[in-house]
């Protein structure tokens, strides 16, 4: 599984490593309706019913394989209805609109994840696990801004760029100034805390979920150093982590 969940995964006894890794195809699936230009409408208000017959079988097998699971509805259906919100709409004014993107389409799933790992106290585990969600989701979206500006999206909120000089010409033209570095440390800034929040998650873990979890953090955590170190250039090269460096970010965690 060529992915930075792979090696959190791997980490997980059988049972558990076999329920998120139906949970990451599962959103892998939506995230792949979703990341065209022309997001599968159609599709996605399919698998929307699918989820909702769960635990009845649907037909579909990226569906029927998260029944074993117990896995709630409700964060599944925010998941599909996030990446409906692309069909929508390709910019955020705020924050709050984007936190709100974030929470349907990364948020959910760390709560989605909650029925597989168990956690000791789930009424605490689930705004800990939606925290730590939304701060990979930020770490994504700075990641992703040439890639999503070919997709006609720009997910960084409108009144940030504009607070800090930063208009869609200068994305276009992959401008990394001042205004852009400021920007980008803001982004990172308001990343860390969402990362430290959740990560408040891990004591209410068994040991291996706590790593998977924790190697989920570390990794993504290693890629917003890596953007901070280059100066947040993601224009020229698309920030990744070796398997070494991978391994050294979760350690340093």
């Amino acid at each position: 599984m060529k992915s930075n969940f792979a090696l959190g995964i791997m980490l997980l006894p059988r049972r558990k490593r076999r329920g998120v890794s139906a949970l990451y195809r599962f959103a892998r699936h939506v995230d792949d309706l979703a990341d065209r230009p022309l997001p599968d409408r159609e599709a996605l208000e399919a698998l929307r019913a699918s989820v909702l017959a769960l635990p009845k079988p649907t037909g579909d097998a990226v569906v029927d394989a998260l029944a074993p699971f117990s896995i709630p509805t409700a964060p599944l259906v925010d998941l599909v209805d996030g990446a409906l919100m692309d069909c929508e709409r390709s910019r955020y004014e705020t924050w709050e609109e984007l936190r709100e993107y974030c929470r349907r389409v990364a948020g959910a799933v760390g709560v989605a994840c909650l029925a597989v790992f168990e956690p000791v106290d789930r009424q605490r585990a689930e705004p800990l696990a939606e925290s730590l969600g939304v701060a990979l989701q930020q770490i994504n979206i700075m990641r992703d801004v040439p890639e999503d500006w070919r997709l006609g999206r720009v997910y960084l909120p409108a009144d940030e760029r504009e607070r800090f000089g930063v208009g869609e010409e200068d994305i276009s033209a992959g401008r990394t100034g001042p205004e852009w570095h400021a920007l980008m440390e803001h982004q990172a800034r308001r990343a860390e805390g969402l990362l430290a929040e959740g990560l408040g998650l891990l004591p209410l873990l068994d040991r291996r979920s706590a790593l998977c979890v924790r190697s989920f953090a570390g990794i993504y955590r290693g890629l917003l150093r890596q953007m901070r170190a280059r100066g947040y250039d993601v224009f020229r090269e698309r920030p990744r982590l070796s398997a070494l460096a991978k391994a050294r970010s979760v350690a340093a965690l």
